[in-house]
């Protein structure tokens, strides 16, 4: 089965050159620049093509541009005739439905495959693509869950509909906790440690938190204050914070209180209820 590439990004990149070590032939690629082109070339060996030599001759055609710019091509393709009935038409965003790429009742199949990670460059990408966690979402879901499977990672089919909460969930653990660290450096700031001590205090605390959630999930990996029932402690953070971090602190507050919670299940007891109504004062307040 061979695929072209619309786009040459991190992504396209690293995906073109997994695609290409699992066994499937890259016909070529179509990008806006030429320094694109040459950074492409550095992991697949494939023709810079126009979309009108390209996309006729591909089973599979990765549109892997910006999220902006999806249905923007795939709505020129259409315009121009650029496609062969029965081919497949993909895109790797995580915010948007395989049906972007055209109407209901067009001559492709749309599919989207997504990978759950997070990719500074092509090769972080590349080491990351193999065991990454794939949304597939679609006209063909098994055709994505083979490529999923051919790349070495592992799929998760999606309805449309269900798209946006799994993207949100995902904009949460990756992009929101990069804030929840911007925010827990700043308040490390009005304590007196500047920014890169701050960060570079804070990493290996973060990190051992995520190490807990690998190994011990949830709701067993929490710890802190809440879990404790610690009303005092909490009550002094809250007095000494600025406002705005402050309402952050209480709205995951209470989400924290809810885990501690089904900690105390898990464990056989449960919350103390005085102090469950002390957290939500604060927390509510």
């Amino acid at each position: 089965m061979n695929f072209g590439m619309i786009g040459a990004g991190v992504v396209g990149t690293a995906l073109a050159a997994c695609l290409t070590e699992a066994g499937y032939e890259c016909a070529g690629v179509h990008t806006r620049t030429g320094s694109s082109y040459q950074r492409f070339r550095q992991y697949v060996n494939a023709p810079g093509l126009s979309l009108r030599d390209l996309v006729p001759r591909v089973d599979l055609l990765f549109v892997t541009t910006q999220d902006d710019n999806i249905q923007t091509v795939a709505e020129e393709l259409w315009r121009e005739g650029l496609f062969r009935a029965g081919q497949t038409w993909l895109h790797c965003s995580g915010a948007l439905p395989a049906a972007v790429l055209g109407p209901q009742g067009v001559p492709v199949h749309r599919l989207s495959i997504h990978p759950l990670q997070s990719f500074a460059g092509v090769r972080a990408a590349l080491q990351l693509l193999g065991g990454a966690h794939f949304a597939v979402e679609g006209d063909n879901p098994e055709l994505g869950e083979k490529i999923v499977s051919d790349l070495g990672g592992i799929a998760h089919r999606l309805k449309s509909e269900d798209k946006v909460l799994y993207h949100a969930g995902a904009v949460m653990a990756s992009n929101y906790l990069v804030a929840l660290a911007s925010q827990a450096v700043e308040l490390f700031n009005l304590a007196g440690i500047n920014s890169p001590e701050a960060l570079s205090a804070l990493l290996p605390l973060m990190t051992g938190t995520l190490k807990n959630l690998e190994v011990f999930g949830l709701p067993a990996a929490l710890t802190g204050p809440l879990v404790r029932g610690d009303i005092e402690v909490v009550s002094r953070h809250l007095s000494r914070m600025p406002g705005p971090i402050a309402e952050v602190y209480k709205v995951l507050g209470l989400r924290a209180l809810e885990t501690a919670q089904q900690k105390w299940l898990a464990a056989g007891s449960v919350y103390p209820s005085e102090t469950e109504r002390g957290l939500k004062v604060l927390l509510k307040g």
